[in-house]
């Protein structure tokens, strides 16, 4: 892993995250998981987004760009991200 795609930690738990156009883009499923103690990061996410479009009409999903990140099992693979920063 170089400095273009390191782990950031907060709370004790690891974000994947990349760094792209001079920004650093972090996994929003890592985040929900660190933020909600979901067993299932992937589908609270899937249930938030669709919740959001159905009340709002809003789709969380176009304010996300997706670009390649490294994997829990190491690989590289298309996760949804979201460029903001944690405080």
């Amino acid at each position: 892993m170089n400095q273009d795609n390191a782990l950031a930690v907060f709370q004790g738990r690891e974000i994947r995250r990349v760094w792209h156009d001079g920004q650093w883009y972090f996994s929003v499923v890592d985040v929900v998981e660190v933020l909600t103690d979901s067993i299932k990061p992937r589908d609270y996410w899937y249930r938030l987004k669709e919740r959001e479009l159905e009340s709002s009409g809003i789709e969380l999903s176009t304010n996300c760009r997706q670009l390649k990140l490294l994997s829990s099992d190491s690989n590289n693979g298309d996760h949804q991200n979201q460029k903001r920063p944690l405080a």
